[in-house]
């Protein structure tokens, strides 16, 4: 004959909702990638000003798809015939490589119909070897850290660092 078993005193009670090997503590979901507050402190090259003061990074013009693990950013150069887009869009390239998980792709662009150049200068953004080889060059690289020494201040009373 089986014996029929009892419960033991010692055992913790299961909850009826809840799996006995389920985790009582489930993680926490991990809040939504928001690149835009990586970028938006970003210091223009030419003014004593940021990215998001100018409008020139704005969180409307950036995509994030987790599942793929690629981010979109488009600016918004200060003049269609900003002499600075290359670096502003270098500047945020480095920026969200240094930041974000390396399983991220990153694109940057300029936006459509802002800058008269805007094919020239997205080619040279999200070609790898043109980025390598601007970031050895230890002036340009110099200039990047400056206009990255306001990155990761939050909102947009942030004055960039005057050089």
């Amino acid at each position: 004959k089986k014996k029929k078993k009892t419960p033991n005193s010692n055992q913790t009670p299961q909850l009826s909702h809840a799996p006995p090997s389920s985790n009582p503590f489930p993680a926490f979901p991990r809040p939504p990638l928001v690149p835009v507050d990586l970028i938006r402190s970003i210091s223009d090259p030419e003014h004593p000003l940021t990215l998001e003061q100018l409008n020139v990074a704005q969180c409307e013009h950036i995509t994030v798809d987790n599942t793929v693990g690629r981010v979109h950013v488009e600016f918004t150069p200060t003049i269609p015939h900003c002499s600075m887009a290359t670096l502003i869009g270098l500047c945020i390239r480095v920026r969200l490589l240094r930041s974000l998980p390396d399983r991220f792709k990153v694109d940057i662009n300029v936006r459509q119909g802002t800058h008269q150049s805007e094919n020239a200068v997205n080619k040279q953004l999200n070609d790898k070897e043109r980025v390598a080889a601007a970031l050895e060059n230890a002036h340009l690289l110099e200039v990047v850290n400056q206009c990255l020494a306001t990155a990761g201040q939050r909102g947009s009373e942030v004055t960039a660092v005057e050089r």
